[in-house]
């Protein structure tokens, strides 16, 4: 196992644990957990730390606003108080418009599932990046980050390392190829390391001990 390998093992050994899963939604092809993915990103794209983003998202699973028509149909005083209990209030009010306007349009446009919107893009990873942007509160952040964890589900979208996913590859003295970095990762799913390279983009704590380790 050379440098590289041995870097990249202990990266995904110790901070393989996507975003999806850090706030319990099992992810599958299918309408609910796609949504809910959605709502995470939009709120780990905000200038916000990601555990804070994190509790938000579990916070609106636990208030049951998990679907776009339970978001529509809710009052945006219960979103507002929901991302309150999780800790997200700097951007609470907005993003509580942005979570009912979103869930409208969801649903108007692709009938609430996401995997409309997938097939609606044919395949092609720019047009469905370009496609995620359009519901409010999705801009490139969003919908990167709703594409490197969705394509533990949509294989035609991997590998996605995106620029934030590569920067941690950079910080870790990693080649910045996705093509190159899969193949580092063997069996590793891309999205697990995905999540682990934006950790360590995000945390120079995280990119020195993986580089400790790998001594």
């Amino acid at each position: 196992m050379d440098r590289d390998e041995r870097v990249v093992h202990e990266l995904v050994s110790e901070y393989g644990r996507t975003y999806a899963e850090e706030a319990g939604i099992r992810l599958k092809d299918s309408p609910q957990p796609l949504y809910r993915l959605l709502v995470l990103s939009l709120l780990l794209s905000a200038r916000i730390r990601a555990s804070v983003a994190v509790a938000a998202a579990r916070a609106l699973h636990e208030e049951h606003l998990d679907s776009p028509r339970r978001m529509a149909e809710a009052d945006r005083q219960r979103r507002v108080d929901a991302l309150g209990r999780g800790g997200y209030r700097r951007y609470d009010e907005r993003t509580a418009t942005q979570l009912g306007d979103g869930a409208e349009l969801l649903s108007e446009r692709w009938g609430g599932d996401l995997r409309r919107l997938h097939q609606e893009a044919e395949g092609d990873v720019g047009t469905l990046r370009e496609l995620l942007q359009e519901e409010p509160g999705i801009g490139p952040a969003g919908a990167d980050i709703f594409l490197r964890e969705a394509q533990r589900v949509w294989p035609d979208v991997a590998p996605y390392l995106d620029a934030k996913a590569l920067a941690g590859a950079e910080r870790l003295g990693l080649p910045k190829d996705p093509r190159k970095l899969a193949e580092l990762a063997g069996d590793t799913h891309p999205a697990v390391l995905a999540a682990a390279l934006v950790r360590a983009a995000l945390d120079k704590e995280v990119a020195e001990d993986c580089l400790r380790r790998a001594a």
